[in-house]
């Protein structure tokens, strides 16, 4: 049978804000266990929240640069469970009423067309403490440090359609929460993961399938794979006669599997009811236009302006608006070099990218700065080095503060382009290859870009690399 996936995700953003988002307890990652939770955040008796309002403002930002509903009222509801890490006994939640509604953003799916992901919603609440398994023999400890984090979480409308559309929507998300610069984007700590709704349905069904959850999965490499393995999972079942049970299940990522964790609670076993201590939120068309008007140039408009400004390639953009930061590494080296642009994309893509992604590091780490590449390109560009040369000034970079002039100067490294210097490389080359040479004239005229090669790298060997190809290729086929 042909199977249709259908998911949704549930993405828990960390919002980036000093204090918890109802208490003044602070939100710093990496302090001592149980050192950040105060009287509010633990719900003792008598104490009452306040509403932090950056977290506010963050979250209708949000909903602004995805042209989402911004709700002017909203209010905050209990969600009741018991779990060692919710020292409340419930977790305080937007669910009837959320401050974003429904939006949208474009995804490019791997043929090059756009796709329209529908969001239902984004909605304010507190993050939960942590169960720490590992640091005590036989037993679990709780770091309640974060809880009452402020979280939106962004829920998906279930338009995803394979594992490859998911992780393009989830960095999409990413993105964007990061050029807002309302989230961290720090996977590792937490502060960005989804949850996955997996479901599969006869090709051509309307129906949904029964779907699956897999909880708080913090990689986009995991979520594709968690994804790919729970849709052969539910096929397998399937068509082995079985049902698929609605339930919660983990992504282990050493083996490669998901586990079953419990059987999938309705809406109605949380027990939700307004909370009695948090005053409704009233915000008016004044407010959402001054957050309106600060926001800050988006990942969409960004890639189209290095397209028809900048006249990079669709897919070149691409991958420079991908991250802020990349961005910003971008746009300041074509500055330093005196705005050339397709260089310094090529530079930044090819060569600093590259070594990053080997070493498994972020642009932040980059051991070239944006002040050297820039000043290498000009040299380029002005054929004081070649290509080949500017590797080698490259990578000298990356031991060394100095700029580009600096390394040319001391390594001797300047390109050659006086033309009676080249020429006589050229007659030398010529004369002690004449056979090379009629073979060259006797040939045909296709076969003659590629023998010319014997000659260019014969002359670029004798220069030391430093002769300007340009010249020298010029000058060899008026001789030849």
């Amino acid at each position: 049978m042909n199977w249709e996936t259908v998911i949704g995700l549930e993405i828990h953003a960390q919002l980036k804000t000093e204090s918890k988002i109802f208490s003044a307890s602070s939100t710093a990652y990496g302090a001592e266990p149980n050192t950040q939770a105060n009287e509010v955040d633990l719900a003792l008796p008598g104490v009452l929240p306040v509403l932090n309002k950056t977290a506010l403002e963050y979250a209708v930002r949000f909903g602004l640069a995805i042209d989402a509903e911004i709700h002017h009222f909203s209010a905050f509801d209990r969600k009741n469970y018991f779990y060692p890490d919710l020292p409340k006994g419930y977790q305080t939640s937007q669910l009837f009423h959320p401050t974003v509604g429904k939006g949208h953003i474009d995804i490019e799916l791997e043929n090059g067309e756009t796709k329209r992901i529908g969001v239902t919603r984004a909605h304010l609440e507190e993050d939960a403490g942590k169960s720490v398994h590992d640091a005590y023999q036989g037993m679990s400890g709780i770091d309640l440090n974060r809880a009452g984090t402020p979280l939106i979480e962004i829920v998906s409308e279930p338009d995803l359609r394979s594992p490859a559309e998911a992780v393009a929507y989830l960095r999409k998300i990413y993105a964007i929460v990061r050029y807002l610069d309302i989230n961290d984007g720090n996977l590792q700590e937490g502060s960005f993961r989804c949850d996955i709704n997996v479901s599969i349905r006869p090709q051509g069904q309307e129906a949904f399938g029964t779907r699956t959850e897999i909880k708080n999965v913090n990689s986009f490499r995991f979520v594709e794979k968690a994804a790919e393995y729970e849709i052969e999972r539910q096929i397998d079942v399937l068509e082995s006669g079985g049902k698929i049970t609605q339930e919660t299940r983990l992504y282990d990522s050493d083996k490669n599997v998901t586990r079953s964790m419990r059987s999938k609670e309705e809406a109605n076993d949380y027990r939700y009811f307004p909370c009695p201590d948090l005053l409704p939120i009233i915000i008016d068309d004044n407010y959402i236009e001054s957050i309106r008007a600060q926001l800050p140039e988006l990942p969409d408009q960004r890639k189209m302006r290095f397209v028809e400004e900048l006249g990079l390639s669709t897919y070149d953009a691409d991958i420079l608006t991908s991250e802020r930061e990349l961005a910003n590494f971008f746009e300041d080296v074509v500055k330093a070099a005196d705005g050339e642009t397709k260089l310094s994309a090529n530079w930044v893509i090819t060569e600093v990218l590259g070594l990053l992604n080997k070493e498994d590091k972020s642009i932040a780490d980059s051991p070239v700065t944006t002040q050297q590449l820039g000043s290498m390109i000009k040299r380029i560009k002005d054929n004081t080095i070649s290509s080949k040369i500017a590797k080698q000034v490259f990578n000298a970079m990356l031991d060394s503060e100095d700029n580009a002039d600096t390394i040319i100067e001391r390594e001797g490294l300047k390109q050659v382009t006086d033309s009676g210097a080249i020429e006589a490389l050229v007659d030398e080359v010529i004369a002690n290859n004449p056979q090379q040479v009629e073979n060259y004239r006797n040939a045909d005229e296709s076969k003659r870009p590629k023998m010319l090669g014997f000659f260019v790298g014969q002359i670029m060997k004798a220069s030391k690399g430093k002769a300007n190809p340009q010249q020298v290729n010029e000058l060899l086929l008026k001789k030849l």
